[in-house]
């Protein structure tokens, strides 16, 4: 189904037609970026997230009761 509007709309269904082939093309790029991505398993220059806070050590989502106090982190 699509959308037709009266030769009185024209402008909107100009309009609609343009959405959607910006969506198809814009669909069409990011499968290719995805295929591309896995394709190319190029390695991370940058690692910007560094798990080693106190928060990451635990499960997700956390178990009822992890730590019998709130935890602190001391520099020592």
């Amino acid at each position: 189904r699509y959308s037709d509007y009266p030769d009185m709309f024209i402008s909107w269904n100009i309009l609609s037609t343009i959405g959607s082939i910006m969506s198809t093309i814009s669909m069409i790029l990011l499968m290719f970026i995805i295929m591309e991505s896995f394709l190319s398993q190029r390695l991370i220059l940058f690692k910007f997230f560094m798990a080693s806070n106190l928060e990451w050590m635990n499960l997700y989502p956390p178990i009822n009761h992890t730590y019998s106090e709130i935890p602190s982190t001391f520099n020592l």
